[in-house]
């Protein structure tokens, strides 16, 4: 089991039309829950609720870039920011893109 570190802004408009950010939220947990992963979903601003599958960031490719540095567990990032994927190194073990992810959640 990974955690799937998701860039929200980046997967949600990937999109069109771009999906909602709570539709975005409730698609990933279907889908984590179906294939058996953990995720965090990391959005620019305040998360659409408090809940501990969901961070808020003034900036979300930072906040991930953090996150990335003390994580100690097999992790995935999804996101097709092609700057974002350079600053994580090869920290992740896969790196999925936005739209792709998008097409494997449940519809």
């Amino acid at each position: 089991m990974a955690l799937v570190v998701v860039d929200a802004e980046n997967v949600r408009r990937s999109r069109w039309p771009n999906l909602s950010r709570e539709e975005l939220v409730e698609r990933v947990r279907e889908w984590a829950a179906h294939v058996g992963h953990d995720v965090l979903i990391v959005f620019d601003g305040g998360p659409p609720e408090n809940a501990p599958d969901l961070l808020g960031s003034r900036n979300a490719d930072d906040a991930i870039v953090e996150l990335a540095s003390g994580l100690d567990r097999p992790w995935w990032l999804v996101s097709s920011d092609r700057e974002l994927r350079r600053r994580v190194g090869d920290g992740p073990e896969r790196i999925v893109g936005g739209g792709s992810f998008v097409r494997d959640l449940v519809l």
